[in-house]
């Protein structure tokens, strides 16, 4: 089938032209708002160039801000660490002072009681001293007044047995009064030690009994207190020594056993010549007799 010409060929060329006339105008327009839509581009990126430079201007200022802002926090930081480390060393040293004067104080009080300590040592060491040599003194008095006694009693001894039975131990003894030595008015019976039965005569030659210590150490130094105590160079004999002997019969027969006989005889010896057992005693510690 052949394609048709002449008019129906004119008429399909006016209908692809009419049908081209909305393209061809739409694609004016959209060229149009090509270009009013590049024109408004480049127009913004003039306008949006600065402010994009000055956004970014701020946004680096407000960057330094805060740089600045945490620069001076941690400026603040430091201080007040530098500060509390301060404080810190200052309060270190005031403990360290004050544990150094609490020490000093410690020694010091030490010191003081260690030194009261050693004077009070010496004072009583040095008291001990003075009490020891005075002892020692004491002593050796005691010993050279013992001594010079029994010189001059080995003399006096040495004497009589020179001269013979006329000069005995009783003859250096002061002459007894006439009268006979005093007795007590009675003889009852005594019992006990002879200490314990002199003790009970004492008061009947008037004499307390703080006379009995005289009398223990005058006849401990001459007899012993024994009965029968003789002397060998001289024959004093008793409790009392009397020379002679026979003299204590006048106080009693048994004068040679019984120990009260012997002690009223010596005591009223002791009354008459010396007055009392001290006065005795005091005569023996000087002479070494009595």
């Amino acid at each position: 089938m052949s394609r048709p010409v002449g008019r129906h060929r004119a008429r399909r060329d006016t209908g692809i032209r009419a049908l081209r006339r909305p393209a061809v105008a739409a694609t004016a327009a959209i060229s149009a708002v090509s270009v009013s839509a590049a024109t408004y581009a480049s127009a913004t990126a003039n306008v949006a160039g600065p402010a994009q430079a000055d956004l970014q201007l701020g946004a680096k200022v407000s960057g330094a801000g805060a740089v600045q802002a945490a620069d001076s926090g941690l400026v603040a930081d430091a201080q007040a660490q530098t500060a509390a480390a301060q404080q810190a060393v200052k309060a270190r040293a005031a403990a360290d002072a004050k544990a150094r004067a609490a020490v000093a104080s410690r020694a010091s009080k030490a010191t003081k009681l260690r030194s009261q300590a050693d004077s009070g040592a010496s004072a009583a060491r040095k008291k001990a001293a003075d009490a020891k040599k005075a002892a020692d003194a004491k002593k050796a008095a005691d010993a050279k007044k013992a001594a010079d006694a029994k010189k001059a009693a080995d003399a006096a001894a040495a004497q009589r047995t020179s001269a013979g039975p006329s000069t005995s131990r009783d003859a250096q003894r002061p002459t007894a009064p006439t009268k006979a030595p005093a007795t007590a008015p009675s003889t009852p019976t005594y019992s006990g030690s002879p200490q314990t039965i002199a003790s009970s005569m004492l008061s009947s030659y008037g004499w307390g009994q703080d006379q009995m210590g005289c009398l223990v150490s005058l006849w401990n130094r001459e007899s012993g207190w024994r009965v029968g105590a003789t002397n060998p160079s001289s024959g004093a004999y008793g409790i009392p020594q009397s020379l002679p002997a026979g003299k204590m019969a006048s106080a009693g027969a048994d004068w040679r056993t019984n120990p009260a006989t012997q002690i009223r005889w010596g005591l009223g010896y002791i009354s008459a010549t010396y007055g009392s057992p001290c006065g005795a005693w005091g005569h023996s510690q000087a002479t070494g007799w009595y």
